[in-house]
C-alpha cells in the first residue's frame, strides 16, 4: 500500500510550481523546486506539506494577500479526482504558516480552499487566536450550501481532532462547538454527519454527561440525526456506560446465557486466536450488542485491554452461534508481547465470561 506521505512526490512539487509560475511571474520556481527536493525524502506527510507551503514565500516578491489570489488560480489545476483531497491541503496550510495576522482575508482563504480538500487543520490556530470572532464564522460555515464547507464548520472545532493541536478550551467547555452541532445534526449530507458524529465522539472523552444529555435531548427525532447519536456514542457505549445503552435499546439482557465458549489455548505472532460461543435463551434474544474485550500484555509487564465489535443487532430466535478469530498480525499501530492474555465476552455492556490464552512469538 502506498504510503499517504508519497502524494508529496517530486510529481506534485513540479505541477505545484508550474500552477504558482502561471499566475506570478516573480516566482522563483527552479529554485523552489530544487531547495524542497533536497529535503522531501526524509520528511513524514506532515513536515512534507509544511515544507511545500513554508517556501512559497521565500521564493515570490508578492504579499500574502497577492498570493491568496495567486494559489485560489493555481488549485484549478487539480483536480478532486486525482487524489487531491489530501494533497490539496498544502493550500489551507499556506494560510495557516502565514495568515495569521490576518483573520479576515485568511478566513475567506480558507472557506475557499476547503472545497474538494479540507482546511480543518489550518483553521485550528486561528480558534485559539481569535475563538469568538472565528466561532461566529463558523455558525455561519454550518449554513453554507456547500457540504465540504459546512463540514470545516464541525472537523476544524473538534477538541480532539486526529494529526492536529488540539483546542484546550473546548476540551474543557464544548458549549461553542455545541451551538456549530446544533446547525448540522440533521444534515443531508453523511459527509457532514460523519464529522458531527466524530465530533461530539471527541466530546464524550472530556465531557461524558454533556454527550450523554445531547443524546438525551435528541433521540428519536429524525433517521439522520439518530444515525449521528449513534456514532457519536461508541467510545461510551464500548465502555459500558448504561445511560447510553439505554437511549439504544440495549438494557441488561439477564435473560441470555454464554454456552460453550471455546478458543485457542494459544497462538503464535502472525497467526489468528480462533474463538467461538452460543447465546441461548428462554425467551427470544432481542436487542444485542455482541463485543469482545482483549487484555493484552504490554511493554515492561505492564497491560493493556481494548473492546472490538462483533455485532448490535435484534434477534427473533432463542439462540445464536457466534465464531470469531482476531488476528495477530504486526500493525504499525500496536505492538505485541508474549505472555497470558484473556478474553472477555460482553453482552450489552456486561461482562459475562473471561478465558485466558498464551501468545507467543
Amino acid at each position: 500500500m502506498e504510503a499517504l506521505k508519497n502524494v508529496f512526490n517530486e510529481k506534485f512539487v513540479n505541477k505545484f510550481a508550474d500552477a504558482i509560475k502561471t499566475y506570478d511571474k516573480s516566482f522563483k520556481k527552479d529554485a523552489y523546486v530544487k531547495t524542497i527536493l533536497l529535503k522531501l525524502e526524509a520528511l513524514e506527510l506532515k513536515e512534507r506539506m509544511r515544507l511545500i507551503s513554508t517556501q512559497i514565500n521565500l521564493s515570490t516578491d508578492l504579499s500574502y494577500v497577492e498570493m491568496f489570489e495567486v494559489l485560489k488560480k493555481s488549485k484549478t489545476h487539480f483536480s478532486y479526482e486525482e487524489n487531491m483531497g489530501l494533497a490539496s491541503m498544502v493550500f489551507p496550510d499556506f494560510v495557516e504558516v502565514y495568515g495569521l495576522d490576518d483573520l479576515g482575508e485568511s478566513l475567506v482563504a480558507l472557506e475557499c480552499f476547503t472545497i474538494d480538500s479540507s482546511s480543518e487543520l489550518a483553521i485550528r490556530p486561528f480558534i485559539l487566536k481569535y475563538e469568538d470572532a472565528t466561532m461566529r464564522q463558523m455558525l455561519k460555515w454550518a449554513k453554507s450550501e456547500n457540504e465540504h464547507i459546512r463540514r470545516l464548520a464541525s472537523e476544524g472545532c473538534r477538541p480532539r481532532l486526529p494529526w492536529a493541536i488540539a483546542l484546550p478550551p473546548f476540551k474543557k467547555d464544548p458549549k461553542k462547538v455545541f451551538e456549530v452541532l446544533e446547525l448540522l445534526k440533521n444534515d443531508e449530507s453523511l459527509y457532514v454527519r460523519k464529522s458531527v458524529a466524530n465530533n461530539l465522539n471527541d466530546i464524550s472523552k472530556d465531557n461524558e454527561e454533556m454527550l450523554i444529555s445531547f443524546v438525551g435531548e435528541n433521540i428519536n427525532k429524525t433517521k439522520n440525526t439518530d444515525w449521528v447519536l449513534k456514532h457519536a456514542s461508541r467510545t461510551l457505549l464500548k465502555k459500558g456506560n448504561k445511560k447510553i445503552l439505554a437511549y439504544f435499546g440495549y438494557k441488561e439482557a439477564k435473560h441470555v446465557q454464554i454456552k460453550d465458549f471455546r478458543l485457542n489455548q494459544s497462538v503464535v505472532l502472525g497467526e489468528n486466536l480462533l474463538f467461538s460461543f452460543d447465546l441461548f435463551s428462554d425467551e427470544i434474544l432481542g436487542n444485542l450488542r455482541i463485543e469482545f474485550e482483549l487484555d493484552f500484555v504490554r511493554q515492561n509487564n505492564k497491560r493493556g485491554k481494548k473492546v472490538f465489535m462483533i455485532s448490535q443487532s435484534t434477534h427473533a430466535t432463542n439462540q445464536k452461534t457466534i465464531n470469531k478469530k482476531y488476528s495477530f498480525k504486526k500493525i504499525t499501530t500496536r505492538q505485541y508481547y508474549k505472555g497470558e492474555h484473556f478474553l472477555s465476552i460482553i453482552l450489552n455492556g456486561v461482562k459475562l465470561e473471561t478465558k485466558s490464552f498464551l501468545l507467543g512469538q
